[in-house]
This record gives C-alpha cells, structure tokens and sequence, in this order.
C-alpha cells in the first residue's frame, strides 16, 4: 500500500487540530490575533511535516502556538488583550444573568480570577482543564518535565483559589466551574 502524500496528511492534521490550536491560541493571546498565530503555527507544521509527531500531534503543535505566540506579541500586549477577552466573557455571560444566574455569578468568579492570574499560571490551569490536554502532553507543550508541571500546577491553583476568594469573598462557594482547582480535573 502506498504511504499517504504529504498532502492528506497535513489536511487530515489541520482538520482533527485545527479548532482545538485556534482555543489555545485565543486563551493565550485573544481572539484579534488568533486566526494570525494559528495559520503561522501550520505553516510551521507543513514545513516541518516529518518531524511532527504521528500518534500524539496536538501537544506539537500547541508548543509551536505557544512559540509563536511568545515570540511576536510581547507579555503586555499579550496580557490586556487576553484581559479584554475576559472580560468580554464575563461581560457576555452577564446579559443572560435572569435565565442562568447562579451558572453565569460562578463563571464570572471563575473568570474574573482567571483573569487576574498571571499569563503563566492561566496557561497551566487551561492546558488540562480547557483545551483537553494529559498532564504530560501539558508539560510538553510548556517543555518541562511532567514533575515540574505537576509542581507549577499546584502553585498555580493555589493563585486560583486565592484569587476567587478575593473575587467572591472569603467564604465563596466552590462553583462547578472551578474544577481548575482540584486534583480530580487533571485525571
């Protein structure tokens, strides 16, 4: 049988990732900027087709997003734009709060918090909890080892909660949403 052209399997590549590279990629630099990164991240996929990964690709192609992110939008930049985004959510869950209002105030908190994280922390929190991924795809994409993930994980659930705190109060309830926060999120 004939080995598939480089061709279908970039296409069949694009297809399966493409959605959950654009996620990423918005969690990480905002929505202005994501259709930009994403097609620069599968440029780089098509140039480096055979040294891309064949069984687990989306780790790959997330630490090139992330590369790509880091090298043409600088940390301020980055940071008000994913900011806006935020705030854009809490913003839009806001306007259905009659309908939804407990699901919509536990998001806001979650948000909100997510939002006052540092890049770094939110990128650990949304790895696994968002965008899917397994611990050690998590720390492939961030180039550490799985240990050191799992340790920056911990820290930065520990901001999470704080940061909750202070967007809820001292006594805020444990929404749903917030599965961020607990060890069962990355099982």
């Amino acid at each position: 049988m004939p080995e598939p052209q480089p061709e279908d399997h970039f296409t069949a590549l694009y297809q399966a990732h493409y959605r959950q590279v654009y996620a990423y990629v918005v969690t990480r630099a905002g929505r202005q900027l994501a259709d930009e990164v994403v097609a620069e991240t599968f440029l780089v996929a098509w140039r480096r087709l055979p040294e891309l990964p064949r069984a687990t690709p989306l780790p790959w192609l997330l630490a090139v997003a992330r590369n790509v992110v880091s090298e043409r939008y600088r940390a301020e930049g980055r940071q008000q734009a994913v900011a806006a985004e935020m705030r854009a959510w809490i913003g839009d869950e806001e306007v259905s709060a009659a309908d939804v209002a407990d699901g919509v105030a536990e998001r806001a908190v979650v948000l909100t918090a997510l939002a006052q994280l540092s890049d770094g922390d939110r990128e650990l929190l949304t790895l696994v909890a968002w965008h899917g991924l397994a611990p050690s795809h998590a720390a492939r994409v961030l180039g550490c080892s799985t240990a050191t993930y799992y340790v920056r994980l911990h820290r930065a659930r520990r901001h999470l909660k704080d940061a909750m705190a202070a967007a809820n109060g001292p006594e805020f309830p444990r929404p749903t949403l917030a599965t961020l926060v607990t060890k069962e999120s990355i099982r």
